[in-house]
């Protein structure tokens, strides 16, 4: 019980809001209010860009207005003060429907007076949007509507099937993924993080069929499970789990035989299948902040392994050859967990990791302190059992 609440602490500060945090600011146009999820240090241009997605209003035929101010394209939200929940509002000074001449005077002074649009005009202005929406689509190839207050996949994507290679709808409120989305063949990278996905709702055995998915994205869901046909999913690169409730990872894990990046910290796994050596690509992985207690030995296996972050689980010892076999392995954090500095340095291959993590730290700090290095600690533990030793 200790343990799953040190977990669930540790959950809890990573969700912490920081200052560079994203923020979601509300911006008015045509009679409704549309959410949009950006960084702070975006400018106005990067938020017209979003609203382009979803409105079809060209970047540069929109005007934003904040305070009654219409601001740069180059100004950034912070040094607007543009904070969450921020309200702004969007004129148009072209036709919404590419390709139009400007609008007269007359006709712009109107979209002032959006609020009176009575609801027969505002869905013909919804249907002409999702008509040019489906247009844009089959030409790029990618359908993107994050942060658009999504409860369900829309039509159109099943409309445009043929046509897309990127589907980005996080940050919506989708409880579903319908088995429906096999028929998205040419499917390459899936992003639905930050949703409502729970197993009950979520279609595997469609998604199984896409087998030209080489990343997928379910950061920060309900799910807390993969299913073996996850396995199916073999031209996988990227996978990314992060922030869920999943408990463990079925043993098909190892036939995703491409598999380049593993991301699967801040859930409840509790043990590693060993068929994870059969990844032989792999080069990185995260299972931090979990309640894996041991690393199966397969973990040695893979052989291109670069990157290796374990920090926060109830790990005690690492596989016997790790460092003797992931000769690539340069960078390994391991604090929050009852492993010893001594323990550690005992391991077969220990010497020459030290001196790749060393190289690798080198190499990435200012030249003018590369005369000075930093002993191990990844957060490894002193032999006494106190307080982890501390960098240099």
């Amino acid at each position: 019980m200790e343990r799953i609440e040190e977990i669930e602490k540790a959950k809890a500060a990573a969700s912490f809001i920081r200052a560079d945090d994203p923020i979601t600011v509300h911006v008015k146009f045509s009679g409704r209010k549309i959410p949009v999820t950006l960084s702070p240090e975006s400018t106005i241009l990067d938020l017209k860009c979003r609203l382009h997605s979803v409105t079809d209003v060209l970047t540069r035929c929109q005007m934003l207005i904040f305070k009654g101010k219409i601001h740069a394209d180059v100004v950034s939200l912070r040094s607007l003060q543009i904070t969450n929940g921020s309200k702004l509002m969007m004129i148009a000074i072209q036709d919404p429907h590419m390709g139009d001449e400007p609008i007269t005077k007359d006709a712009s002074t109107s979209l002032w007076m959006r609020h009176s649009v009575n609801q027969t005009q505002t869905a013909a202005i919804s249907r002409a949007i999702t008509r040019s929406r489906r247009r844009r689509w089959k030409t790029t190839g990618v359908a993107d509507l994050a942060g658009s207050i999504l409860k369900g996949f829309p039509d159109e994507v099943w409309d445009c099937a043929p046509f897309l290679r990127k589907v980005e709808f996080s940050s919506n409120y989708i409880e579903e993924l319908p088995n429906k989305i096999g028929i998205l063949k040419c499917l390459n990278k899936l992003y639905l993080n930050d949703n409502h996905l729970s197993d009950d709702k979520f279609g595997w055995d469609g998604l199984s069929q896409l087998k030209s998915l080489t990343v997928l994205s379910l950061i920060k869901n309900k799910l807390t499970t993969l299913p073996p046909s996850v396995g199916d999913l073999t031209s996988l690169t990227e996978l990314n789990i992060s922030k869920n409730q999943i408990t463990c990872l079925p043993d098909e894990l190892g036939c995703l035989n491409k598999l380049q990046i593993l991301r699967a910290q801040c859930n409840r796994i509790s043990s590693m299948p060993a068929s994870i050596g059969n990844c032989s690509f792999l080069h990185e992985v995260d299972l931090s902040v979990n309640l894996l207690t041991e690393l199966p030995e397969t973990f040695a296996q893979l052989r291109n392994l670069k990157v290796l972050h374990l920090r926060l689980n109830g790990l005690k010892t690492l596989p016997s050859t790790l460092f003797k076999m992931c000769t690539k392995l340069s960078i390994l954090t391991i604090y929050g967990n009852e492993i010893t500095h001594n323990y550690i340095s005992q391991i077969e291959g220990w010497d020459a990791f030290d001196r790749r993590r060393r190289a690798k730290y080198l190499k990435d700090i200012d030249p003018d302190h590369v005369g000075t290095s930093r002993a191990f600690d990844e957060g490894s533990g002193n032999d006494e059992g106190g307080d982890n030793e501390k960098e240099h």
